[in-house]
């Protein structure tokens, strides 16, 4: 089954996780990244597209600039590791 666009959401995040992207550009980025791939996303599992914009953008991103950063990244964390779980089920 095809999944770049998944796997290339998922290295995004855990990219910024692990610090190898900075907050400003993850929070600017991904969200258009999303937006761009929604569509292929869609083709290659509903629900992980659904599960990434649910988890990642909405209980994700968009609490960037209402909690410090250290628990905005805590937060994406515990959301990546619940999709990482989803992924392993599907995917692997």
């Amino acid at each position: 089954m095809e999944k770049a666009n998944t796997d290339f959401l998922m290295n995004m995040t855990k990219d910024f996780l692990e610090g190898k992207i900075d907050l400003v550009t993850y929070t600017m980025d991904f969200p258009h990244e999303v937006e761009t791939r929604y569509e292929n996303l869609l083709h290659e599992d509903k629900i992980m597209a659904e599960l990434i914009y649910n988890c990642l953008i909405e209980d994700g991103i968009h609490l960037y600039d209402k909690m410090p950063e250290e628990d905005f990244k805590q937060e994406l964390e515990e959301q990546y590791r619940y999709l990482r779980r989803i992924y392993e089920i599907r995917f692997v």
